[in-house]
């Protein structure tokens, strides 16, 4: 397994992350890769001495950014784990991921919960449950076969937000998909700079703007204008 932390100015988090990763790893893991999409602080600097292969990608945005990973990847490796900065995974993750790759399943992801003590926060947690693509996102990592990453061409570029939402959309034509119960452990930053109101009336927006077949640049400038956005938010 190679996993991929597309990143951007995440020198709070990337030490933990990486560290955490790597703690709870074994021969299974074959290496971590953060691809920066041209941090302005030590985002780098940081993952390189945490011990992740630190790339700086040629182009900004996720899904570029997921996508140049994938190609600095191992040829060992066959499966690929995406996983968000800001967020860490249960330490069985390994384990978990290679169950749900023996049960069949090709593609998936945990839910979530979030860093924070906050009562209503524990709803949007709760929904992760539930088989449904509104409730999917980055936040709560995702594993993909390298078969499938490639039959499917990695995540589509034009995306500049929702990507996560695409390539699942599109997995999900031809194969099954897994959501493991445990949790990823995600940072609440984006409820504590806005509000929970705010956040989650935003989020359905941009959802039914997806759904609707809007351009994703207007998604993502329509994101924008409704949200507060932490600087190191890639």
């Amino acid at each position: 397994m190679s996993i991929v932390i597309p990143a951007l100015n995440e020198e709070e988090y990337v030490n933990k992350l990486i560290q955490h990763l790597i703690e709870h790893g074994d021969e299974r893991l074959q290496e971590v890769i953060l691809i920066d999409g041209g941090s302005a602080d030590q985002t780098l600097t940081f993952a390189k001495e945490a011990g992740a292969k630190a790339l700086l990608s040629p182009e900004r945005g996720r899904a570029k950014q997921m996508n140049y990973g994938v190609k600095n990847v191992s040829p060992q490796s066959d499966v690929y784990y995406f996983v968000h900065a800001d967020s860490l995974p249960p330490a069985s993750y390994l384990d978990d991921i290679e169950a749900s790759l023996l049960e069949g399943y090709p593609i998936g992801c945990f839910r979530f919960k979030f860093n924070s003590p906050k009562t209503i926060l524990k709803i949007n947690s709760y929904f992760t449950r539930f088989d449904k693509i509104m409730f999917r996102g980055g936040d709560q990592s995702l594993f993909i076969t390298r078969k499938l990453h490639h039959q499917l061409g990695g995540f589509c570029e034009r995306h500049v937000v929702m990507e996560d939402y695409d390539i699942i959309t599109r997995a999900r034509k031809t194969k099954p998909f897994k959501i493991i119960p445990k949790d990823v452990l995600v940072s609440a930053r984006k409820y504590d700079e806005n509000s929970w109101l705010r956040v989650n009336v935003s989020n359905l927006i941009i959802f039914k703007m997806y759904e609707w077949g809007y351009p994703t640049q207007k998604l993502w400038e329509t994101y924008k204008k409704l949200l507060k956005h932490p600087k190191s938010e890639a």
